[in-house]
């Protein structure tokens, strides 16, 4: 019954935008188990979907579990495995746990050392937990997680001027402008990458700030925190002919900005440049608009671009994290292999026999000398007490072992009621993040 953790996915290095978007498991009623069920294979899964990343972690066993996890994956987008297989990376065992513990620490994110994907992950962990496709080894893993991105942002350089994909969207509108002041910003969307923008674009920038989102009152708050205006959403085009830089961040499944909407917006705008920023995915800007003249459009995959100076300034950071990664991988990995059952019983043998055998050394040295035979008499006590001790405990763990659904469960109580392991890990790990209202 011994498990594998594995990992598959899609990022911005593996597959553009497009692609991305296709098999987008963002869905909010979607639920775990409809995109892996789980039975004897997969016992355990969680659903990461951000809009630079899909990610799926699988505990399973057997050489079928990669073809099942495709296979669930590509039907739940209604799309053939055939277009997803090519561009998903798998993981397993140590390099699974080693990347979910990159993504975590923020090294494999767009933007290197950005703190947005931890929240993100702990959001999926709820989510997992909520419906219980989370279980012994997701949630030790997970919490694990957690604590080693909190260890990378404490004992390194690597979040101390952490950044996210909306500052690389800002970042670019001052390449573009260069000084913002006095520029209408309009931002579509009022989640939490809209409000990171504009929380950018409002620090010494000087720029306009307005917003517009399906839920009005929403718009309302950031435009009251920020000191712009808020825009009912079903008068976009009318906002965006007086916009010089339009960021979007909707949750939209389809375009909200189209070729058809912004052919009467150009004709009243008479010719004055417009730059949008689409930081959405799925994308929130059909990609016909830049047929018409003087609209100018990039999306996430182009702040790669405007990034990459960050990832240079941080490399000798990131290589501190990655130390502790390592080290914090391979302590989960061995704490894997130590939830079989023969390895838990040998572990409690040990621990029990160790004491005993302490306890007789230090009362031997208490009594002063006394003859060889009584040393080895209360040895020889203390080991038969060891066996004793262990019989009830090792016989109730042999008889739970071989109960499929709760047999894993035992073995790590187990080791958590002996204290088997060098650490302990708080059950309330994953709750440092607060939702907005």
């Amino acid at each position: 019954m011994q498990r594998t953790v594995y990992l598959f996915g899609l990022n911005h290095r593996s597959a553009d935008v497009a692609v991305r978007e296709a098999f987008a498991l963002s869905d909010p009623g979607c639920r775990v188990c409809d995109v892996i069920p789980l039975d004897e294979h997969v016992t355990e899964a969680l659903v990461l979907s951000t809009c630079n990343r899909v990610e799926i972690l699988a505990v399973g066993e057997g050489k079928g579990v990669r073809r099942k996890v495709l296979d669930s994956w590509s039907a739940t987008c209604g799309r053939p495995c055939s277009e997803l297989a090519p561009h998903v990376y798998t993981h397993e065992g140590l390099a699974a746990v080693r990347h979910l513990f990159q993504v975590a620490s923020g090294l494999d994110s767009l933007v290197l050392g950005e703190p947005q994907i931890l929240g993100q992950l702990k959001d999926a962990y709820r989510k997992a937990v909520d419906e219980k496709s989370s279980k012994v080894v997701l949630n030790r893993l997970l919490h694990k997680a957690f604590m080693t991105a909190k260890r990378v942002r404490t004992e390194t350089g690597v979040a101390s001027s952490a950044v996210s994909v909306s500052y690389a969207a800002v970042s670019l509108a001052r390449r573009i402008f260069g000084d913002l002041r006095d520029k209408n910003v309009l931002v579509v969307g009022a989640g939490e990458m809209a409000e990171l923008a504009a929380t950018h674009l409002a620090e010494g920038q000087g720029a306009r700030i307005n917003f517009t989102n399906r839920t009005y009152e929403r718009a309302v708050v950031l435009a009251e925190r920020f000191k712009g205006a808020a825009y009912p959403f079903d008068a976009l085009a009318q906002y965006l002919e007086e916009a010089d830089i339009v960021i979007t961040s909707t949750g939209a499944p389809e375009p909200v900005v189209r070729l058809d909407m912004m052919r009467p917006v150009m004709k009243k705008r008479r010719n004055k440049p417009l730059f949008f920023i689409d930081i959405a995915v799925p994308r929130d800007v059909e990609e016909a608009v830049t047929e018409l003249d003087e609209i100018y459009l990039y999306n996430i995959d182009d702040l790669s671009e405007v990034v990459a100076a960050n990832r240079a300034a941080r490399r000798e950071e990131a290589r501190k994290a990655e130390e502790i990664i390592d080290e914090e991988a391979e302590r989960f990995c061995l704490w894997m292999r130590s939830l079989g059952l023969q390895a838990t019983i040998a572990d409690i043998v040990h621990r029990t026999e160790s004491i005993l055998e302490e306890e007789v050394e230090r009362t031997l040295r208490r009594i002063g000398p006394v003859p060889a035979e009584t040393g080895e008499a209360l040895r020889q006590m203390a080991s038969s007490m060891a066996k004793k001790l262990n019989h009830a405990p090792v016989t109730y763990l042999k008889r739970r072992y071989a109960e499929e659904e709760t047999g894993m469960r035992f073995v790590t109580l187990a080791r958590a009621m002996f204290d088997l392991d060098d650490e302990t890990v708080p059950d309330d790990a994953h709750l440092g993040r607060k939702r907005r209202p």
